[in-house]
């Protein structure tokens, strides 16, 4: 199925936050902590910190199961109110804000039924690529120390997520003309990845097919594959093994580690992923999926293509 779009007009910038409902909070609590980031208690549930700003990128909730409760973005101030006559003449379903979120900006629907919150606020984005960082020797020097120089590995910023759907080009269509999102690249409608304009990695939000929606993964920028390693030795110490990597990206270019998360979704070490500045057009291409997942890394486990939100069909 096909959905023409027409591209809106003006655009958010950046991600603020999401928000998950999970079954167990100190299981999240025990998760992210080792995964390296700051895991605050709220009254309402948990918050995650990265350790390059004091910005707040998540949010977790107690629920009967893991679940997208919303995914918050911003937008420069004087974008909102375009933002919402935009949202508004594309035919975009407007909704309550969520229980535990603020009543900043407005609120939609996706097409999926996920919550939207479109708010003025600051750019999570980088505004340029910041460079990765190799332990490359010159000559006559030790480029690697051992490994008790090296301590925990804390993710610097959200890079983007990654939502499942059961119909990509609608969810792209949506984002593109109601949110002002910009295609990045794709596979057939399989997948998609898309960016933010004013600047942004080579995807801030993705779309995976699935027979449902779902929460697939958060994507934490570390400085280089190093630390993307040294993140995948930090969680299976921890007793999280299942997950995918390390590999090397094809769309995005980014260096990867996947760790299952108790829920059955990831979150992912990611470093020197493609980066869109501001003004520049990205050479958009539709790619064979078998070309297009990895350049190297071990096979694709099963588990990174199942969708733990897939309701259960009960036995006639």
């Amino acid at each position: 199925m096909s959905h023409p779009t027409q591209q809106g007009r003006y655009g958010v910038h950046s991600i603020d936050h999401f928000a998950l409902e999970i079954p167990d909070l100190e299981k999240g609590r025990f998760f992210f902590d080792n995964f390296g980031l700051r895991v605050e208690q709220k009254s309402e549930g948990l918050e995650l910190f990265a350790s390059d700003s004091p910005h707040r990128w998540g949010r977790l909730f107690k629920g009967a199961r893991k679940c997208l409760a919303y995914l918050s973005l911003n937008c420069y101030e004087k974008d909102l109110e375009p933002l919402r006559e935009q949202a508004k003449a594309a035919g975009a379903v407007f909704a309550q804000p969520h229980a535990q979120g603020s009543k900043d900006g407005f609120w939609l629907q996706d097409p999926d039924g996920n919550l939207v919150q479109i708010r003025a606020g600051e750019k999570t984005m980088p505004d340029s690529k910041r460079p990765a960082t190799f332990r490359n020797a010159l000559g006559n020097e030790r480029a690697v120390l051992g490994r008790s120089s090296y301590g925990k590995i804390f993710p610097r910023r959200l890079s983007h997520v990654l939502l499942f759907t059961p119909d990509v080009p609608r969810q792209v269509a949506f984002y593109e003309s109601v949110v002002g999102l910009r295609m990045s690249d794709r596979a057939l409608d399989l997948i998609a990845f898309t960016h933010a304009r004013y600047g942004s990695d080579h995807h801030m939000i993705a779309f995976a097919k699935s027979e449902a929606k779902g929460w697939h993964h958060s994507s934490w920028d570390v400085p280089g594959i190093d630390e993307v390693g040294q993140g995948a030795d930090q969680m299976e110490k921890a007793g999280f093994k299942a997950g995918w990597g390390t590999g090397r990206h094809v769309l995005g270019s980014n260096y990867f580690h996947y760790v299952q998360d108790p829920w059955g979704s990831f979150a992912e070490y990611s470093a020197d992923i493609d980066y869109i500045p501001k003004g520049e057009i990205w050479d958009t291409n539709d790619w064979p999926p078998e070309d297009s997942l990895y350049l190297w890394g071990p096979q694709l486990p099963e588990i990174f293509l199942t969708n733990t939100e897939v309701p259960v069909k009960k036995a006639a």
